[in-house]
């Protein structure tokens, strides 16, 4: 069994077209995981990671998927996650249970919209992480740029710090760049990393070219002088002129990175081969492992009570596979475990360690491992406990479905497959969503984006031989409030025998959460056994407006008081009183609708920025700004959903299809 200080969880994450899955090729075939390289648009059989048959004909990962390979001494366990924003759920779940991360970016690009994203979601899960600028080979090329950047756009996850940029700290320099990058200078070691042999397996340390050694020493000082915030003996031996020893430097790294105070910077090009050995060396002298990292004031020991994270499901032919990650405990086939979501025991069968797609049985899963459970009934989410020690980890953070289609079977004897198909795609992704338009009795599914909902429509032609026919995309639009305005509702029913009293007194007001109860009631107005079921009803109200019947969104209601009676009041009652009296007063506070708005990311030729200015601004875009890198421009703006069906097309007509687009959510704003 390998110590628990030497197992590193980590995910690599980046904006699409970073080169994680590349990057993720070359680690498994240094640590010795695989034999061949592949390339991710490369034919052959497709780079490990990918290896849905949809990954492979897009060219990009849809689906996280997790592997194990080791590194000299570390056991490193890791997920490769998606980086288009429509599979932004993958991410999310993957950085809930990992213990650090490492943030891929490009050398010409460098902070892009996702990697915005990505940053927010490592501060929201304080992961703590490394970041590595890829494709240094390529034209345009800046890593001081890039660290710029991180320092600008991107915002600490130190508590200590909110406002300040991120502390991006380069710890190696380039030698060469473009088409002559060759290598990188360790400025820690002060020597000088080049990588030979067919797939630069052969990692060969040499001293700094003379050529270069005055701009390495430069680049050293200014990383010490960085560092010496975090160490005052690396302070003082900076004062005195003495030496500083590199245990000293990882140590001062490593501690202000798990503090989430830093983030170390590497350089490299994963595509040629270069900088992946020194990224392996980093994640084992700086990221976390399971004892570093505190959740709950459990202890990451084999001999304590089980507790595990069920964060990811798939529905397979034999039954459901369940990642899940081993935060306490020891567990082994034939355990008997407790799910509190359910209140149900639950006995683990087989348990595998995943490498993509293929699994390697294992007879014990402790503290600090990831590991999947076979046909063990939950959902994703779920805490698998001791019965003794019941507890609930706390969940992750999934985002509103933004776009919706309708969608039916051509052939009605498909129906029941469809409706199998949707049952498993909603198990596996909280952000795929299934309902029943009321009106038209249509089935609608919901989802992050036309990529997204696109994706599963093949999955279900593909793997259910289900032909469909899909309506056009709606938006999925809210409802909110512009003003205050009071409620005093009386419910009054009485047709013999017992009857139904509830009177409920408040006001609703605008709010910049989702939705605010507070309860005021003073004196007994309202037994406190009736105000949950005062708070369920004005939770109900705020399902369907009043405007066109869409979700209801900012609003806080304020409980004032009321009255009750003795015999006829009881929680159904107070809870119809509470839903009838929001919906009076919401006719009273202006309602208005919110539309979603979308960050959009162009990346286009200069001779195309008017023309695409143009049509942004067409499309009630509000341009947010744009800059130049190497003969391109990268456009920002915020679009409605709205306008932006069928952009792709537009764009390739725009710009002879030259130009790229990446679109997330933003917020939803007053429509106009």
């Amino acid at each position: 069994m390998k110590p628990r200080e030497r197992i590193r969880n980590i995910g690599i994450s980046a904006h699409i077209d970073s080169g994680k899955t590349t990057l993720s090729e070359r680690i498994l075939f240094y640590t010795g995981r695989i034999h061949n390289i592949e390339e991710v648009r490369g034919g052959g059989k497709g780079a490990t990671m990918d290896f849905m048959e949809l990954e492979k004909e897009h060219g990009i990962t849809i689906a996280s998927a997790a592997t194990t390979c080791q590194w000299q001494e570390t056991q490193i366990n890791l997920i490769d996650t998606p980086g288009h924003v429509d599979f932004t759920i993958e991410v999310e779940r993957a950085l809930r249970v990992l213990d650090g991360a490492v943030m891929v970016l490009c050398a010409v690009a460098g902070v892009q919209s996702q990697s915005i994203t990505v940053d927010r979601q490592m501060k929201r899960y304080r992961v703590p992480r490394l970041a590595f600028i890829n494709k240094m080979d390529r034209a345009g090329a800046n890593p001081f740029r890039v660290v710029q950047a991180m320092r600008d756009k991107l915002v600490t996850a130190c508590a200590k710090s909110d406002r300040l940029g991120l502390n991006a700290v380069l710890l190696q320099y380039p030698i060469g760049s473009e088409d002559q990058f060759q290598g990188v200078i360790d400025l820690v070691e002060m020597t000088a990393n080049y990588y030979e042999g067919e797939n630069g397996e052969n990692w060969v340390k040499n001293p700094i070219p003379a050529t270069l050694a005055d701009e390495a020493q430069q680049a050293r000082e200014k990383m010490l002088d960085a560092l010496s915030f975090f160490s005052e003996p690396m302070t003082t031996m900076l004062l005195e002129g003495e030496e500083v020893p590199k245990e000293l430097i990882w140590e001062t790294i490593r501690q202000a990175t798990l503090r989430l105070e830093l983030v170390p910077v590497l350089l490299g090009s994963a595509f040629k081969n270069k900088g992946v050995q020194n990224l392996l060396d980093a994640i084992a002298l700086y990221l976390p492992s399971p004892v570093d990292r505190d959740v709950k004031e459990l202890v990451p020991s084999p001999n304590a009570p089980i507790v595990a994270l069920a964060f990811k499901l798939t529905v397979e032919s034999f039954g459901q596979l369940t990642y899940t990650r081993i935060y306490s405990g020891t567990l082994k086939p034939g355990d008997l475990v407790y799910n509190p979501r359910t209140d149900k025991r639950v006995q683990i069968g087989r348990m595998v360690r995943m490498h993509a797609n293929k699994r390697e049985e294992v007879k014990t899963a402790v503290a600090g491992d990831i590991v999947a459970l076979l046909g063990v009934d939950c959902a994703s989410g779920d805490t698998l406990c001791s019965e003794d020690m019941p507890i609930s980890l706390e969940g992750m953070f999934v985002p509103e479905a933004v776009i919706t289609l309708a969608i039916s079977p051509k052939k009605q004897e498909d129906t029941d497959r469809l409706a199998k198909a949707l049952h498993r795609f909603q198990r596996e992704d909280p952000t795929f969503r299934v309902s029943l338009d009321p009106e038209s009795n249509n089935t609608l599914i919901s989802g992050m984006g036309e990529l997204h909902l696109g994706i599963y429509v093949e999955r279900i032609k593909r793997e259910y031989n289900t032909e469909v026919y899909v309506g056009q995309p709606a938006v999925a639009y809210r409802e909110t409030i512009s003003q205050r305005a009071s409620f005093d509702y009386r419910l009054k029913k009485q047709s013999g025998g017992s009857g139904q009293f509830a009177h409920v007194i408040g006001r609703i007001e605008p709010s910049d959460e989702p939705f605010v109860f507070e309860n005021k009631v003073v004196g007994g107005a309202i037994p406190k056994e009736y105000i949950p079921a005062c708070e369920k009803g004005f939770k109900e109200a705020m399902r369907s407006g009043l405007l066109e019947g869409y979700p209801v969104t900012g609003v806080k209601v304020v409980l004032e008081g009321g009255s009750y009676h003795s015999v006829d009041s009881s929680e159904f009652a107070f809870r119809s009183a509470a839903h009838q009296a929001v919906e009076q007063a919401f006719a009273h506070a202006k309602p208005v609708m919110l539309e979603p708005i979308m960050l959009v990311e162009v990346e286009t030729p200069n001779e195309f920025v008017g023309r695409v200015q143009g049509d942004l601004s067409s499309r009630r875009g509000l341009l947010l700004g744009s800059e130049t890198m190497q003969g391109d421009s990268v456009i920002r703006a915020e679009v409605p959903l709205e306008k932006m069906f069928g952009y792709s097309t537009a764009l390739r007509s725009l710009t002879s299809g030259m130009a790229t687009f990446t679109m997330e959510f933003a917020c939803y704003r007053r429509q106009m």
